[in-house]
């Protein structure tokens, strides 16, 4: 998932990106709800993108490969460290043929280190890194994030960084080797639970829903149910005790600072349920609303995609498949002015676009036809 939504974002933002395939195909073809040789899955982390299909066992495949890459900007991979290499695609290999590429490794550890040849999933990436150890309820079992953190982070981290380096070859004319992992993705995201470890020497544990370095931020239950509230200052503190009928708080030794909430958290939260499950979710989102102290409903997806807010913001959008018919996929977070990022196309067929790329790329019809016939395309 890493190197496809990588790629997906760069397609976003305007660039031509080409997806090389084996015969078989991206294995989130066949994910849930596949059709017809795709899927919704494969579509979420691939649209926009030219689909060509290489089978890299072939010589002829791997020179092929190798004559794209002398005119690409940019390429992306996320295989274990070593198969690029065993292939003779690695950065050294291409960057010899085009040292204004940009090449972007992104794996389950990354490409040094004494696990840099391990396999690596958002799973267990989420173990290695300490993330399930600080998801759930305290006493619980290990849970992991809900998103693929660690998947989705890589492609962001590895996206950046292809951006740092298209400046950098804009001043320095040369290219470089981008290196991110999963397993560093999910280190990189664990800002306040490394923070919390470095300065106080004690392993940060699971909290539920609560914040580790303020208080209260958290779900609260109501009459019928749980809101969250992020009363994270001492101003929406007290604007938070006055309106639930207790100014003593602001003064009490146990609340009247962030630091000391934090140490009684269970104690504050307990206080403020108490209050709170006199009246339903929807009478205090109102009046925490009028106080001005951030608040909001715990919504299912099927909510979440259709608040207004959402829908203003074009959070999600409509596109049409050959096989798959009308697909209803998310739009992009990222809003620009001048330049538009385009959510709104569909990823590609197996192969769809193997002859445009390679006629673009000036391989002749006559060399098409005979990359075909030894099976190195398709």
């Amino acid at each position: 998932m890493a190197g496809p939504y990588c790629a997906m974002l760069l397609a976003d933002m305007g660039a031509r990106v080409i997806k090389v395939e084996p015969p078989a195909g991206d294995s989130t073809r066949s994910m849930a709800g596949a059709r017809g040789g795709d899927s919704p899955a494969f579509n979420a982390v691939n649209r926009g993108k030219l689909g060509i299909v290489l089978d890299l066992t072939k010589p002829q495949a791997i020179e092929t490969f190798t004559r794209l890459a002398r005119t690409a900007d940019i390429l992306v991979e996320n295989y274990r460290p070593g198969v690029m290499a065993r292939l003779g695609l690695d950065y050294a290999a291409l960057s010899s043929e085009n040292p204004r590429l940009i090449y972007a490794s992104i794996s389950g550890y990354g490409q040094t280190g004494p696990w840099a040849s391990k396999g690596g999933f958002d799973l267990i990436a989420q173990g290695v890194s300490g993330i399930m150890s600080v998801t759930g309820a305290p006493g619980g079992p290990p849970v992991k994030a809900g998103v693929p953190l660690t998947d989705l982070g890589a492609g962001l981290f590895a996206a950046i960084g292809i951006l740092a380096a298209l400046h950098h070859r804009s001043v320095s004319g040369r290219g470089q080797h981008v290196d991110t992992s999963l397993a560093d993705a999910g280190l990189a995201l664990s800002v306040w639970e490394a923070t919390d470890y470095f300065t106080s020497g004690e392993v940060p544990g699971p909290l539920g829903s609560a914040h580790r370095m303020t208080a209260p931020y958290q779900a609260f239950r109501c009459a019928d149910g749980y809101i969250t509230i992020g009363a994270a200052n001492d101003r929406n503190f007290a604007r938070l005790a006055d309106l639930l009928g207790h100014r003593e708080w602001t003064s009490d030794a146990r609340f009247v600072a962030d630091h000391a909430r934090v140490q009684h958290r269970a104690e504050l939260a307990a206080a403020i349920e108490a209050v709170m499950f006199t009246e339903t979710r929807a009478t205090w989102l109102e009046r925490l609303d009028a106080a001005g102290i951030p608040c909001g409903p715990i919504l299912d997806y099927q909510d979440a995609l259709t608040t207004p807010q959402a829908i203003a913001r074009e959070m999600t959008v409509d596109v049409d498949h050959p096989t798959l018919g009308p697909l209803r996929t998310l739009g992009t977070p990222i809003k620009m002015s001048g330049t538009p990022l385009n959510p709104r196309r569909r990823g590609p067929m197996l192969g769809e676009h193997t002859d445009e790329v390679l006629s673009s790329a000036g391989f002749s019809d006559n060399e098409i036809d005979q990359l075909r016939s030894a099976g190195a395309v398709r």
